[in-house]
């Protein structure tokens, strides 16, 4: 890696600054940046980042879409988002001109909690990624200025060797949960129950303990400092030296910004790729609901 790169702490090498990535965006080896716009769903409609795209967008950024590009058609029994073949996902990258030698930058407009799952899949794979800290917002609070032009960069030939995140398969959950932390990464209510907008069943799985992902990010939708997210996760019995941990979510997307949050602070948390859409579709899984007192889960 060009000495230039090297990250020089644990944050360094999950997220890059807006100042850092416009340094890099004018040197010789300019970064490969994928423009993940995605929001969180209130249906099960599948959401078109496409026209935010083409209203603005980092200069040289190109959209890469999660729904149709990072994961695979949604069904009953594999969830909303299931991780996408290595088929696919090779084919979405090569288009966007990922390249193995160059450093990949991944953002959204939320705070990265979409393009997590960019961050997450090209690390699986063995990429130089990081996560814009931020996101869109940052880049323009900067003071710098974005495009309109649809990107389309020479497509690449890629060789993909998928498989260096953890993950956690359904079948694993009961027995995991016995000595690990299972991190339910929805909003509060999600978990206990309160409202279910897009599941068939309200709750969470036996033994999760809720973590929004939304918490992990300040007003500005940056990453909390080390120390915050070291006190949020410690609520929890986290550390680098604690229990093995594993996070859902929904569909597997937040869930993806979380592991990012975890490994700020150098625990290798597995992923639980089905999530609550995968397990709440199986009857014959069991769920939870509450507890109700809302001022246990304010993380």
């Amino acid at each position: 890696m060009n000495n230039s790169l090297k990250p020089q702490t644990r944050r360094d090498s999950i997220l890059i600054t807006a100042e850092r990535l416009h340094e890099l965006l004018d040197g010789a080896n300019r970064p490969v940046v994928l423009d993940v716009r995605w929001e969180l769903p209130t249906n099960l409609e599948p959401f078109d980042g496409k026209p935010q795209y083409l209203q603005g967008h980092i200069p040289g950024a190109v959209y890469l879409d999660l729904d149709t590009e990072l994961a695979e058609t949604p069904s009953v029994e594999l969830g909303r988002h299931p991780l996408p073949s290595q088929e696919r996902l090779t084919r979405a990258l090569e288009r966007c001109g990922v390249r193995p030698d160059r450093l990949v930058v991944a953002y959204d407009a939320i705070g990265g909690l979409g393009a997590a799952r960019a961050w997450w899949l090209l690390k699986d794979c063995g990429f130089n990624v990081r996560l814009l800290d931020g996101g869109l917002q940052a880049w323009q609070d900067a003071g710098f200025d974005l495009e309109t032009e649809d990107i389309k960069p020479h497509a690449t030939k890629l060789n993909l060797n998928p498989g260096q995140m953890a993950i956690l398969h359904q079948d694993e959950i009961p027995n995991f949960v016995e000595n690990g932390i299972l991190l339910d990464a929805r909003g509060g209510v999600r978990y206990r129950g309160e409202s279910e907008p897009l599941d068939s069943r309200p709750g969470h799985i036996p033994g999760a303990r809720s973590a929004p992902a939304g918490h992990d990010l300040d007003p500005l939708r940056r990453f909390l400092s080390d120390e915050v997210l070291k006190a949020r996760f410690a609520r929890h019995g986290i550390s680098p030296t604690g229990p093995k941990v594993a996070v859902y979510c929904g569909s597997g997307i937040t869930a993806s910004h979380e592991i990012a949050a975890l490994a700020i602070l150098g625990v290798d948390a597995a992923l639980y790729p089905g999530s609550y859409s995968q397990w709440s579709g199986d009857p014959n899984r069991e769920i939870e609901t509450g507890p109700y007192l809302k001022e246990d889960f304010q993380i």
